[in-house]
């Protein structure tokens, strides 16, 4: 018996590190929607062309995604789950290509940055800068370029039939990404949530944010994450997006309502269970009979 797939919105196209994301949250039985930007992501969940999104917020090396925090709170689609991916990137090209016919490189800013060290050692390559690292290895493969390699990871390498000639070329072997996963609010299932992300404001008054600190340390909640963003045309006032984890229910309960007194404009994001890569679980996607992944793009659908 075959099942309904799960309509799955990312930034970006096919073999890209959001898609990669999804594959490992969701499992294989999914329907990829690719989006040309991340507010694109939300309005095809907006207008039901997707059942989530997966959406990068922070990476260990860039920091926090700004822009994507905004989205959160004007979107407001709840938080169901987070999954972290290590960003492994590797040197493509077309197949037969040698390293010393190479003169150019492309890929994403960040995912060149990300391999500076590698590339001191050939100052003679050239770098061009694109908005995609996926993007960079299907042209390769669309144009049969083959003085031109990509940076990508093996899903690109795969999906676009390329050769790779070097491989974990990033100079920090522990960086990782994290990424969001959101749905409609009729979609959302709390099953035993130990995490959650925050949002809201406080006066500006010596020590108004610290009284919201302290009874997270009382509860003996884990604030894994704070990020501070101005609110437009306002001086002076801000909005603070925490993550919080704990063991007991009961300590999170009680913490809500104490920080309640201490803040305004506060809102839940979500609350959801916690990514452990030690004890990670199956792909949570709908049992059933293996239904080929298909590919959905908005630039078509709009």
């Amino acid at each position: 018996m075959k099942t309904e797939q799960l309509r799955v919105a990312i930034q970006g196209i096919r073999a890209s590190f959001h898609e990669e994301a999804a594959l490992k949250y969701f499992g294989e039985d999914i329907q990829t929607i690719e989006c040309n930007s991340f507010k694109q992501t939300f309005e095809a969940l907006k207008d039901k062309k997707a059942d989530y999104v997966v959406m990068a917020i922070e990476n260990s090396i860039a920091g926090s995604i700004l822009p994507n925090y905004s989205l959160l709170l004007s979107y407001a689609f709840p938080v169901v789950g987070e999954i972290y991916l290590p960003i492994q990137l590797h040197l493509m090209a077309l197949p037969g290509v040698k390293f010393e016919d190479i003169k150019y490189v492309t890929s994403h800013p960040i995912a060149i940055r990300q391999c500076v060290d590698f590339f001191d050692e050939y100052p003679h390559l050239n770098i061009v800068e694109s908005n995609d690292t996926a993007a960079c290895a299907k042209r390769i493969r669309d144009e049969q370029l083959t003085d031109t390699v990509a940076i990508a990871n093996t899903l690109a390498a795969r999906l676009y039939g390329l050769d790779v000639l070097e491989r974990r070329i990033e100079s920090n072997k522990k960086n990782f990404t994290r990424f969001l996963i959101l749905t409609h609010h009729e979609n959302v299932t709390k099953k035993n949530p130990n995490k959650a992300s925050l949002c809201f404001q406080v006066s500006n008054k010596v020590g108004a944010l610290a009284k919201v600190l302290n009874i997270f340390a009382e509860q003996s909640l884990n604030m894994s994450k704070i990020q501070s963003m101005p609110i437009l045309g306002k001086r002076n006032e801000y909005n603070f997006y925490v993550d919080v984890e704990w063991e007991e229910t009961k300590q999170y309960d009680t913490a809500i309502r104490q920080i309640l007194k201490y803040t305004h404009n506060f809102n839940i994001l979500g609350e959801y269970e916690r990514h452990d890569e030690e004890n990670e679980k199956l792909p949570k996607t709908v049992k059933g009979e293996r239904v080929p992944r298909t590919y959905i793009n908005m630039k078509k659908m709009s």
